[in-house]
């Protein structure tokens, strides 16, 4: 219902604006159309069935259809929200045979949904045996810039039903035979265009916008809130979840950043290893997309000591990218590393109960100085900070940690030039993860940022090549900001956008840099406090860790 709602808003807007919309529309056509090409991937070699052997290479499309309508909301900041159908698209459900697989960094027992062609071969025999009838599907790798070319795996499936529970119907079959069944929508696939996608384009133009653009945790780093709760206590024009966080006590306290993250001038958060963020320096008005790394070292006199984390549990490391971590020192999307000598700086906004457990931990005031030292645990000190260790950093602190000793934390951000990113009061920072567009070109390093792994297809594979809801970031030549969302997981409503067609709508905007910000359920949008994407987790819009807020002048 509140899709048809929206539809009959948008085509209500767009009779009152008359010749403007129509203006609009055909801006919106251009944009689109590179968008929906469906990837071509190579076609397959005979297989031991011809018949049962399809390749994912899509068939010619008509044009898409295109529904947009432009507002402003303020002087240099404009909404665009566009409605892109295909008419001839034919999605269905169907059963996928996930592949047996074995995690490469945790030896962990797994299943993926491509596999080498032997398996699929021998998969497809045993349901035809079964009295099923499978067909086999050679996929290609997108074009990312870090992986390889050419063929990525095979899939087997089975059927293509009206609706989910029919296919759901068919998997007690393929149970049977031991195998392991995945009720799917094709409508994700790349291979296919998607029968409709819901975009919103916020454009945010610093030579005409006379407020501000900043990254924010709402002043509690340890706390998870939706977007648009942030966005009607701020009274923001425009509002988007920001970068990825903890979600699970499992892995650290929920809410806190997984990446690098500043809010008014100040690093909350540490980066995973390089990977890409938004810098939103002087209250937005120069922002700019780049890797970013962080360094940070505690000193007392002449001995130092390496901090790896800033507001996290010590010894957990939510996706990875630090030196020591195991089972990997690089990016690793939603994987929790573990760091057995560790030093953490807590800061205050941090405003949660520490961490406890064994190490210890240090007290500081706001001039560095050593207020206490000893177990972990109560709260970080109104205007000071908290340094906790555990391993041979706790063995660090209890050396140096002398009441009236001064420890400082010296802080440093740099970007893959070797550049340092000064924080002064109104600049902040928000992270995630991979580059999409550099230099108005294409350039994907999924697997560089720990998105999918190239010798493991049962890694990010859903993620990173299927059809998502996104939050992306941009800047185009003029240096306005684009910050993008689409929803998805909402089949034959909008099924949303792989990265490679993120990646490809952002240039069609024109953008010179884009990067992808969090997505999934995260994906949100606001004008004026007020949700205006439909955001996919059946629960409603999800609390987040830190937003993007777009402020209008004091």
């Amino acid at each position: 219902m509140r899709n048809e709602r929206d539809t009959r808003t948008l085509e209500a807007d767009r009779a009152r604006r008359g010749p403007r919309t129509r203006v609009a529309l055909a801006v919106a056509s251009t944009i689109v159309l590179t968008l929906v090409n469906p990837l071509m991937v190579p076609a397959p070699a005979q297989a031991a069935d011809p018949a049962a052997t399809h390749s994912v290479t899509a068939a010619a499309t008509t044009p898409a259809e295109v529904h947009w309508t432009t507002r402003t909301v303020a002087p240099g900041v404009q909404i665009r929200t566009g409605t892109i159908q295909h008419p001839d698209a034919e999605p269905a459900w169907t059963v996928t045979i996930h592949a047996p697989a074995v995690n490469r960094l945790t030896g962990a027992r797994t299943f993926a949904p491509l596999s080498a062609r032997a398996w699929a071969e021998d998969t497809a025999r045993r349901l035809r045996d079964a009295g099923l009838e499978p067909r086999l599907e050679q996929v290609g790798w997108p074009a990312y810039a870090d992986t390889p070319r050419g063929t990525m795996g095979w899939r087997v499936r089975v059927g293509t039903y009206a609706t989910s529970d029919e296919a759901q119907r068919t998997t007690p079959k393929v149970t049977a035979l031991g195998l392991q069944p995945a009720v799917e929508w094709t409508g994700y696939d790349v291979e296919q265009p998607a029968d409709r996608e819901s975009v919103h384009v916020a454009v945010i133009d610093p030579a005409a916008f006379t407020g501000t653009v900043e990254a924010t945790h709402n002043g509690n780093v340890a706390d998870r809130e939706t977007t648009s709760s942030v966005a009607a206590k701020t009274g923001s024009l425009i509002g988007v979840n920001g970068g990825f966080f903890i979600t699970s006590g499992a892995d650290g306290v929920q809410g806190t950043m997984a990446g690098i993250g500043a809010y008014d001038g100040e690093l909350q958060s540490m980066a995973a290893g390089s990977r890409a963020a938004l810098i939103l320096a002087d209250g937005g008005r120069r922002a700019r997309i780049a890797d970013l790394t962080t360094t940070v070292t505690a000193r007392s006199g002449s001995a130092t000591y390496a901090v790896q984390g800033i507001n996290r549990v010590p010894g957990k490391v939510r996706n990875c990218g630090r030196p020591g971590a195991t089972p990997t020192e690089l990016p690793r999307q939603d994987l929790t590393c573990a760091k057995a000598d560790d030093l953490v700086k807590f800061t205050a906004a941090f405003r949660a109960d520490l961490p406890t457990g064994p190490g210890v931990q240090v007290v500081l005031d706001a001039d560095h100085r050593v207020v206490s030292t000893g177990r972990r645990g109560g709260e970080v000190p109104s205007g000071g900070s908290v340094l906790q260790g555990v391993g041979s950093a706790a063995d660090w602190l209890t050396a140096h940690g002398r009441p009236g000793a001064r420890i400082a934390v010296q802080e440093t951000v740099r970007d893959t030039a070797g550049r340092r990113v000064e924080l002064g009061r109104d600049d902040s920072i928000v992270s995630a993860a991979p580059t999409l567009v550099e230099d108005g070109r294409i350039a994907i390093d999924a697997a560089t940022e720990g998105m999918l792994d190239p010798q493991d297809l049962s890694f990010g594979y859903a993620w990173s090549n299927g059809r998502q809801p996104r939050t992306m970031a941009g800047l185009d030549e003029r240096g306005r900001l684009l910050l993008v969302t689409v929803d998805g997981r909402r089949p034959g409503v909008s099924e949303g956008f792989t990265l490679a067609e993120g990646a490809e709508f952002m240039r069609s905007l024109g953008v010179e840099r884009a990067l992808n910000l969090d997505g999934g359920g995260s994906s949100t949008m606001t004008v004026a406090g007020e949700l205006v994407n439909a955001p996919s987790d059946a629960a409603g819009e999800r609390p987040v860790g830190d937003t993007v807020q777009v402020l209008p002048a004091s």
